[in-house]
């Protein structure tokens, strides 16, 4: 996936960040990227943006079969 804030973030973090996603935690996952993202802070648009990509993802991933 292709997006600044997401290459910003640890392995560690974008696992997690799925995992939140997954649990339809939203709100966790927002804060997460925001607290643990290398500076500068992201804004609140940035993080939802990449919510909405990894939401993308993660249906994608779960539809296809195999």
């Amino acid at each position: 996936m292709e997006n600044a804030l997401w290459d910003r973030l640890s392995v560690d973090v974008r696992v997690e960040v799925d995992r939140l996603i997954a649990a339809e935690r939203n709100v966790q996952a927002i804060v997460l990227m925001r607290e643990r993202a290398e500076l500068p802070r992201p804004g609140l648009r940035e993080c939802v943006d990449v919510l909405n990509q990894r939401l993308t993802v993660l249906r994608e991933r779960s539809a296809s079969p195999g």
